[in-house]
């Protein structure tokens, strides 16, 4: 059986292996996602319903070669030209 350490330190190394392959993630209030959002001609942003207790409203897109991530309780108001892709779910590294 691991110990807690040897555990502690595995799951570290898995969390920064997923952040090396995952890029920068910026997470953003939804006023700056959608400002975000506005300086983009037809972004792409995906979508994805989360939450165990109580539902929440997950949103990815990116610009610059930075990818932003927004989680709000509310549905995010969407530009008229985004292209839209629904997940199944959006995992991000904690």
């Amino acid at each position: 059986m691991m110990d807690l350490g040897v555990t502690t330190a595995v799951q570290q190394a898995e969390i920064a292996q997923a952040l090396k392959a995952s890029g920068a993630i910026v997470r953003l209030e939804q006023d700056e996602f959608r400002k975000i959002l506005s300086k983009s001609e037809s972004p792409l942003v995906v979508t994805a319903l989360g939450g165990v207790f109580s539902k929440n409203y997950q949103y990815l897109t990116s610009y610059k070669g930075l990818c932003f991530y927004c989680k709000s309780d509310a549905p995010i108001r969407l530009p008229s030209d985004a292209e839209v892709v629904q997940s199944k779910k959006i995992w991000i590294p904690e």
